[in-house]
Parts: C-alpha cells; structure tokens; sequence
C-alpha cells in the first residue's frame, strides 16, 4: 500500500473544520467521559463463551496465514471446524438446557442464558461464514498446487466408470436408503450424522415419496479419483469428489423407477454434554450409562443445505424437533472438519518440514539407563523440544527393573496403543504393586479410559478415578 503524504488544500481544509466543530462540541458539552470499572461491576468479567469463539476464530485466522504451508492451513480449518461442532455439543448444549429449564439467572459479566445464546449464534454465525470462505480460497489455491477437489459436472466418462465400480463395491453395500412414511418412522440420526434428504416420485404410480440416505461414516468422506492421463502424461494432480456427490450420482440404483423432485444434505449436532452427579454409587457404571444417553441427546443444531426445497426442511426439522432458531442454512461444504483427509503424506512440500525431538544428552551419557541419569542428578526434558519417549522409557524401565517394587501412575488422556498403560500392565503381569489413578472427565475419550482401565484391572492394576468436584489434568509418575 501507498501513502499519499502530500495533501491538497482542499484535501485539508475540510480535516479542519471537522476537528475545529469536535473541539468545540467538547468544550460545550465537556469531554467524553468512561464509565468506572468498580469491584462490583458485571463490566470486569468476559463471558467465558464468547471468549472461546474469540479463541477459535484465532485459530481460523491461521487458515489465511500466507506463510504457512497450504496443507497446514487447510488442517488450522479443520480443526477450527472441529472445534466449534464440540464447543455447541457441550457449552452451548449447557445454555441450551438451562433456556429450556426457564433459568433466567445471569451471569457474572450480567448475561441471561438467553442472551448468551443470541450472541454465540450470532457470532458463531460470522465464524461459519468465514470458514466457508476460507475453504472457497484454499480449495482455488489447493487446485492450482495440483489437489483438485472437483464437481460432479466436472467429472469425465471415465471418472464416472471408475466411481461407479467404487459405488457398488465399497459404497453400496453398507448405504441403507430409507422411506419414511406411516409404517417407516424417521430414523434415529447419530451425534454429527449426516444425510440426503430426498423428495421422490414414483414412475410406476406417480406416489411422492421423502426418503432419507445416512451417508455412511465407514467411507472416507473425500474419495480420490484416477489420474487423468494426457500425451505428455499426468495433466492433473491429485483429485477429489465428496462422498455426497458421489453418491447424487447413483440416486437411481439406490431409488431405482423413481424421480428425484428435491434433495438436500443436513447434519446434526446432538447434546453430548455429561452431567457429573455426586451421589452416583458406581462411577464407572454411571458414565457407561452417561455415554450411551450422549448418543442419544437432543437435537440442538440442525445445518441444511439452502438448496433443500422448503417442505423438505420443514419436515426434517419436525421430525428431528428442532425449533426455527436451532436451524442453519448454508452454502458451501457441510462438515468441514473432514477437509483434514486432504492433507496428503505425499505432498510433504505443501506441509511443515518434520521435526525431529532431540534425546537429551544426559540420558545418552548414561546409556540410556534414565535412573542412572536421575541419580546423578535431577532434569528437566523440555517438550516437544526434546522427545516425550524419555518419558515412556521411564515407565517401561521401572516396569522391567527387579528393584522397582510399586508404581503409582495418573492417567488422564491416552492413545490407542499407550504404550505407559501397556507398562503399567506389564509391570503388573511381574508381580510388581501397581495403582493407576483413571480420570474419567476427560471429555470424548471417557469411552477410551474407561476400556483401559477394565484392561488395566483384569491385569490386577489397582484402578481408583478421579474426584467428583475436580478433574485431573495431568500424568504423574512415582516408583
């Protein structure tokens, strides 16, 4: 941008006399005076939700960060979409019931749940919008680095040949299309579930139909199709065609002798916010229960596509009991947490250059033996910096040395294959006094932990959880 630092007259003068009328409005009427913030004032707290949405829309803003890498720009997005489908299943799902409780009870920065509510939507909204638009312009950017995610129209006689083998070999056996009529009720449609709503007509009897296709989960939701192949070789990277559009391509296998007269795609965000209730007898017992019922919470956001016809919008919302506020219309690409299946290992160039953690060099002078290097003195291993498997090691070596008699360990989130609980059982499984305190409030891997402890207690593990009224968020060790 250029500055133009020489002014006209005519360019100054009215400046001027705009400042001059200021000053003397503020010496009529004194100058612009700031309320005080007291210790009492609603004015010194910030509402925890909007400030969250606040965070994620920071996270967003790493989507349009030129220096970043394409692809890492295109996960910032799908995180930031991830984000926000878990904070509407458990924050706004909380102020939704407590609006649906009649609780008019304001908040210590002086807002009504209902209030609360209104300004999230409409904030979340201007964040919805601004994902859309950042996915327009990196999909543009993504087609012209050679990953190409392409419309049905765009699709050639051989794409639609290879997809139509993919359809009836992958895709096919495990879609259910579904009529939904007197004696078909509306199908249950799980938490972030995602379907075709379908209007049809019957060619045979000319009967109207509305039918519902679940988009099944099992398929990556971007399927890759064949390279085209020109007289110079490859003429395009990578492409892509979303498993929707694919499926559009097939309505009439999977609604054979009908017409589609309208459709439309919707996803649904459920309630899956976990109430914690102190005179719970069983804990365990109470969150496997807990999680089921999260499967089944209430509808709290409906997002449809604005192409849907208006009756068939109508009829998903009613049959979902989803009031007018709790419905979004949108263009552009529902689910945008799965763009993160375009983030390609072959295309290391468009990503972060890897990072390798260092082992820290106390440790290699003694060998790799970590309690020789704790004897000598006590250190610190500073992630992600240095590598987190000196931590890992610690836990496997305590599990194999003879010396080591008890482990007490605290656990709060783990991976699939955790290789600190399979420590923990081995060390258990050598006659070693093991006990793992299993926090249970560590939210969307409840499930995970819980299975890990039943692991880790057939393994004779000594297995106690968290406190009601706090969480622990942390993992320490101690032999």
């Amino acid at each position: 941008m250029t500055e133009n630092t020489e002014a006209t007259p005519h360019q100054v003068e009215p400046w001027i006399r705009q400042s001059s009328a200021s000053e003397a409005d503020e010496a009529a009427h004194g100058a612009p005076t700031v309320d005080p913030i007291t210790r009492d004032s609603a004015k010194r707290f910030i509402n925890r939700e909007l400030s969250w949405l606040s965070f994620n829309l920071r996270v967003l803003d790493e989507a349009e960060n030129t220096n970043h890498p394409l692809l890492e720009r295109l996960r910032f997005l799908s995180i930031s979409a991830n984000n926000l489908d878990e904070f509407y299943m458990v924050r706004v799902a909380g102020l939704v019931g407590q609006v649906r409780e009649g609780i008019g009870e304001t908040s210590q920065e002086g807002l009504t749940p209902p209030q609360q509510l209104e300004q999230l939507n409409q904030m979340a909204g201007d964040l919805m919008r601004k994902q859309q638009e950042t996915w327009l312009d990196l999909k543009r950017q993504m087609r012209e680095a050679g990953i190409d995610v392409v419309e049905p129209e765009q699709l050639t006689d051989e794409d639609t040949a290879y997809l139509l083998q993919v359809f009836e070999a992958q895709v096919f056996p495990i879609t259910t299309p579904l009529a939904v009529d007197p004696a078909h009720p509306f199908p249950f449609i799980p938490n972030l579930g995602f379907a075709l709503a379908l209007a049809l007509r019957s060619r045979d009897t000319n009967r109207r139909l509305t039918a519902l296709l679940p988009i099944p989960h099992q398929v990556p939701r971007f399927l890759r199709l064949p390279t085209l192949v020109g007289t110079d070789g490859p003429q395009a990277g990578e492409r892509f065609i979303t498993l929707e559009n694919m499926l559009g391509l097939f309505l009439d296998r999977l609604f054979p002798n009908h017409d589609v007269l309208g459709k439309g795609a919707f996803r649904i965000i459920r309630d899956s916010d976990i109430e914690i209730e102190e005179e719970a007898e069983d804990l365990v017992q109470y969150f496997e229960s807990a999680l089921k019922q999260r499967k089944r919470g209430e509808v709290i956001r409906l997002k449809c596509e604005k192409a849907m016809p208006q009756d068939l919008l109508s009829f998903v919302a009613k049959e979902l009991e989803v009031p007018e506020r709790d419905v979004i219309l949108f263009d552009g690409l529902l689910g945008l947490g799965n763009v993160s299946e375009l983030i390609l290992d072959q295309r290391p160039d468009l990503k972060f250059p890897s990072y390798n953690a260092r082992n820290p060099e106390r440790l290699r002078e003694h060998g790799g033996d970590i309690f020789s290097a704790i004897r000598q003195k006590d250190f610190i291993v500073h992630h992600p910096y240095e590598t987190f498997d000196v931590v890992v090691q610690f836990v496997e070596q305590a599990a194999a040395d003879p010396n080591v008699l008890a482990i007490k360990q605290t656990l709060y989130r783990t991976s699939k294959q955790s290789p600190i609980v399979e420590a923990l059982i081995e060390a258990a499984e050598n006659g070693k006094n093991v006990t793992a305190l299993v926090e249970l409030k560590a939210r969307f891997d409840e499930e995970a932990n819980i299975q890990w402890a039943r692991a880790l207690e057939r393994a004779g593990v000594n297995v106690v959880y968290g406190f009601v009224d706090y969480k622990t968020h942390s993992k320490l060790s101690r032999r």
